[in-house]
């Protein structure tokens, strides 16, 4: 992890994968904001199945991001169940 990055636990509530755009699209119930997963992504694949099984589960996540005002999902992992 960055040491400027954030990690929010965040449901993902919405899952917009177009294709031929260059990310994908995710919402999440805490936030009215769009956030992106560039395809570009090295990890893109592990994490977009990640988003997915949560969304079907309807389980939160640990979603980590850049800085506040970026929107660029960087990772995502499952939250401990300690």
């Amino acid at each position: 992890m960055v040491e400027n990055d954030v990690v929010r636990e965040m449901t993902v509530a919405n899952i917009r994968d177009r294709p031929g755009a260059e990310s994908v699209k995710v919402t999440f119930l805490e936030s009215a904001r769009f956030y992106e997963l560039p395809r570009s992504h090295p990890s893109f694949e592990r994490i977009l199945g990640r988003l997915r099984q949560a969304k079907e589960q309807g389980r939160a996540l640990k979603i980590r991001f850049p800085p506040p005002e970026s929107g660029v999902i960087q990772d995502v992992e499952p939250l401990s169940t300690s």
